[in-house]
């Protein structure tokens, strides 16, 4: 969908850069990832996106599959593994040397100052993360309503998600929503 004529640079440079904001995992960079892949570079459309979305949710592994998939929209094979490698190799890279240098100065107090104040930025930016896949998907107001009431349901109680997922899923087959 890319009008790019080699999108595979942009693809690998983008989410290397990416992959350095990207506190929490790669769910909390999925608002940056959509603003990219959709509204920027126009690689996905909104519901290419939410699908790519679910199925990474949905896939055993890692959250870091939806850069998987929108490098494989982009670019194929090539972008898959591009985009992958990309997201994963400096943030790894970036934790070795961090965590080192904090093993070093474990008697101050900076590390955990530091630690406790990550939390909060990570709980948001996945809130956002939560945010922006919601308004991807949820076209109608009856889409939006299961939406708030799963994440309600979710919130308030011990049920396992696979219900919601499977209910969820019943309703989207029945064509529901």
């Amino acid at each position: 969908m890319s009008s790019e004529p080699d999108p595979l640079f942009g693809l690998i440079s983008t989410f290397a850069l990416l992959s350095l904001f990207a506190v929490g995992g790669a769910n909390a960079a999925v608002p940056e990832m959509h603003r990219i892949a959709v509204e920027v570079h126009h690689w996905m459309t909104e519901k290419q996106f939410a699908d790519a979305f679910a199925i990474s949710q949905l896939s055993p592994g890692p959250n870091v599959l939806i850069v998987t998939l929108i490098g494989y929209a982009v670019a194929g094979v090539a972008g898959a593994v591009g985009a992958t490698v990309a997201m994963c190799v400096p943030t790894a890279v970036l934790a070795y040397f961090v965590s080192r240098r904090l093993a070093r100065s474990s008697a101050s107090r900076w590390p955990a100052v530091i630690r406790t104040a990550l939390v909060p930025l990570s709980i948001g930016l996945m809130a956002a993360s939560s945010l922006v896949v919601a308004e991807a998907a949820d076209k109608t107001w009856l889409a939006a309503l299961v939406t708030v009431t799963v994440a309600i349901i979710a919130a308030a109680t011990r049920l396992n998600p696979l219900w919601l997922l499977l209910v969820g899923g019943a309703l989207g087959f029945a064509g529901v929503i």
